[in-house]
C-alpha cells in the first residue's frame, strides 16, 4: 500500500451569489458511495490540475470554468487507495450546474457543512470553506480594558478568527476571556485560546491553540470539549505531529523575517510550498505576514496568513513586536 502512487484528484468549490457551496452526492456503486461530496474527478497524465477541473467540471455538471485558485491540498490514505485532493476555488464560470450523470445537487452553507455526510478526506476541505484568510494572535494584556479596546479595533476591521495569547494568573484570563469571547461573537468570529483547554472550556471558547511543545510532549492530546484544534509548527515533523493529533489546523513560521525573532532563519515561500503540499490540514503562514500577503501565501498552498503586529491596532499607532 506504502509504494502504491497516490491517485490526483481535481475538486472544484463553486459559489452561487448568496455564498454557498455546490455538492453532489456520489452513486451508491462508487467508492465512499452515499456520500456528499465536492465535484470534480481524476486528473489525467500529463494535465494540469486547472485542465483537469474545467474538463470535469464540463462532464459533470455542463459548466465552463474561467478561472480558478488554489484553495487547498490534501494528501490522504484509505484503508484500500491513496488520495490527493488537489481543491481549486472556482472564481467565474459560465452555465448553469446540472447533475449529467445523474447525481443529486444541492447547494449548502460551508457552516452547515458536517463533516460525517463526507468522505474523510474532505474533511480538511469543509474546515478551509470554514476559515477566513488571516489569523489575528493577540499581544500579551497588561491593561485589560486597553486591550479590549484593541480586539474591538481589530473586529471592525474584520477579523473573524482570533487567538487569545494572554499570560497571567487564571482568574485575571478567565475575566478577560469572558469578555473577549462576547466582543468575538458579536462580530461574528470565533476566539481561540492558546494552549490552555481548562479556561477554553470554562468561558466557551471556539477552540484551543497548541504550542510547540504540547506537540512534542503529547500534553493534552485530546481535542477541545467543542471547537477547532490548532497548533503551531515550525518543520514538517512539527506538521506530521499536528495530523496524528487530529490538528483542523496550524501554522507554520517563520515564513519571512520577524523583529520578535531576529535570530530565526526565514523559511521564504517555496519551503513553505514544499512543507504545506503534504500537510493533511489548512495551513496558516506566520512571520512576518502583513495583510497584502495573504494572496502569496495563497497561491503557494496556505490558507492565508497570521500575526500579531500586522493585524493587531494598537491604540497609538506604535508598531508591536
Amino acid at each position: 500500500m506504502a509504494d502504491r502512487p497516490f491517485l490526483r484528484v481535481a475538486v472544484g468549490v463553486i459559489r452561487n451569489a448568496a455564498g454557498d457551496v455546490l455538492i453532489a452526492k456520489r452513486s451508491s456503486t462508487q467508492h465512499q458511495g452515499g456520500l456528499w461530496e465536492f465535484p470534480g474527478g481524476k486528473i489525467e497524465s500529463g494535465e494540469s490540475t486547472g485542465a483537469a477541473l474545467k474538463r470535469e467540471l464540463a462532464e459533470e455538471l455542463g459548466i465552463f470554468v474561467g478561472n480558478s485558485r488554489p484553495l487547498i491540498r490534501i494528501p490522504y490514505v484509505y484503508p484500500d487507495r491513496r488520495v490527493c485532493l488537489e481543491v481549486e476555488e472556482v472564481i467565474d464560470y459560465h452555465g448553469e450546474p446540472r447533475g449529467l450523470e445523474d447525481q443529486p445537487l444541492a447547494w449548502c452553507s460551508p457552516e452547515r457543512m458536517r463533516a460525517v455526510d463526507f468522505p474523510a478526506a474532505n474533511q480538511p476541505i469543509i474546515t478551509a470553506l470554514q476559515l477566513p484568510p488571516s489569523y489575528v494572535i493577540s499581544p500579551d494584556c497588561e491593561d485589560p480594558g486597553r486591550w479590549l479596546q484593541e480586539l474591538e479595533a481589530c473586529l471592525a476591521a474584520g477579523a473573524r478568527l482570533v487567538q487569545m495569547r494572554v499570560t497571567g494568573p487564571m482568574q485575571q484570563r478567565e475575566a478577560l476571556g469572558r469578555e473577549a469571547i462576547q466582543r468575538c461573537h458579536s462580530a461574528s468570529a470565533r476566539l481561540m485560546i492558546n494552549h490552555d483547554f481548562a479556561l477554553a472550556e470554562r468561558i466557551g471558547a471556539d477552540g484551543v491553540h497548541l504550542t510547540a511543545a504540547q506537540l512534542h510532549t503529547g500534553a493534552q492530546a485530546g481535542r477541545p470539549p467543542s471547537g477547532w484544534l490548532s497548533a503551531s509548527c515550525h518543520d514538517p515533523q512539527e506538521l506530521r505531529l499536528a495530523a496524528t493529533l487530529g490538528v483542523d489546523f496550524a501554522v507554520l513560521s517563520p515564513v519571512a523575517a520577524t523583529r520578535s525573532h531576529p535570530q530565526a532563519v526565514p523559511l521564504g515561500w517555496e519551503t513553505f510550498a514544499d512543507w504545506v503540499a503534504e500537510a493533511p490540514m489548512p495551513v496558516y503562514a506566520l512571520g512576518g505576514m502583513r495583510p497584502d500577503d495573504i494572496e502569496p501565501a495563497r497561491a503557494h498552498g496556505g490558507q492565508g496568513v497570521a500575526g500579531i503586529s500586522g493585524f493587531w491596532p494598537p491604540l497609538d499607532g506604535a508598531g508591536l513586536v
